[in-house]
C-alpha cells in the first residue's frame, strides 16, 4: 500500500478551500501546465482525494475544487451510483496511490435522480435508476432525493471489506457531499437529512 502524505482531514480542507477559490474565479485555477504534466509523468500520480460523481457535463470536479493534473482521482458515472467497477477503482486509488479521502459528490438537479423519481426508463438506463430508486426510498423531494442517493453510494462503498480495512489501517474516510449547480457551492453532508 502506497503511503500518501495527505491525510483525509487535510484532503477535505483542500477541497473546501479549492471550492472557495472556484466560487470567486473567472477562469480555471488548477495547475495544468506542461511542467506539471511532465512532473506527474516522471513521478506518477498521488491524488489527495478520490471523487465519485455524476457524468453530468456541468459537474467538473477539477474545476469545482480548483485542482490540477494529478490532484484528484475522478470516477464518473450517471447518478454517482456504485457497482463493482467503481469499487475496484476506489480500491486502486486508495491502496496503490495512497488517497485517504473518498468523496461521493452528488449534485442538484441530477437527471438520473429525476429519471428515477418521475419516469420509468428503459434499456440500460434502468440499471442506474433502479439503484437510485433503492437509495431514495419513498423520498419525493428532488434535493433530498439527491442527498439520499449520495449517502447511499457512500454506504455501499463503506460496505466493502477492503475499504473498511483502509479506514482502520490508514485513516481512509468516505464522505458524501452535494454540489449546487446554481451557486457552485459544495456542502459536505452530515449523516442524516
Amino acid at each position: 500500500m502506497t503511503q500518501n502524505s495527505v491525510g483525509a482531514e487535510e484532503a477535505k480542507a483542500r477541497l473546501i478551500a479549492g471550492n472557495r477559490r472556484y466560487l470567486d474565479a473567472r477562469q480555471g485555477m488548477g495547475d495544468v501546465s506542461r511542467a506539471r504534466r511532465e512532473e506527474t509523468l516522471r513521478g506518477g500520480q498521488q491524488p489527495y482525494a478520490i471523487i465519485i460523481t455524476c457524468s453530468d457535463s456541468r459537474v467538473i470536479p477539477e474545476a469545482i475544487f480548483s485542482a490540477g493534473i494529478g490532484e484528484l482521482f475522478v470516477i464518473r458515472i450517471a447518478g454517482n451510483v456504485i457497482d463493482d467497477h467503481q469499487l475496484g477503482s476506489i480500491e486502486y486509488a486508495a491502496e496503490h496511490l495512497g488517497s485517504r479521502l473518498v468523496v461521493v459528490l452528488g449534485h442538484t438537479h441530477c437527471g438520473a435522480v429525476e429519471a428515477a423519481l418521475y419516469h420509468k426508463p428503459e434499456g440500460y438506463i434502468r440499471y442506474i435508476t433502479d439503484e437510485i430508486v433503492k437509495a431514495i426510498g419513498g423520498e419525493t423531494d428532488g434535493y433530498r432525493a439527491c442527498c439520499r442517493n449520495a449517502r447511499h453510494s457512500k454506504a455501499v462503498i463503506e460496505q466493502s471489506l477492503r475499504i473498511q480495512a483502509g479506514e482502520r489501517e490508514t485513516g481512509l474516510q468516505v464522505v458524501a457531499a452535494m454540489y449546487d449547480l446554481a451557486s457552485g457551492c459544495v456542502e459536505f453532508l452530515e449523516e442524516q437529512d
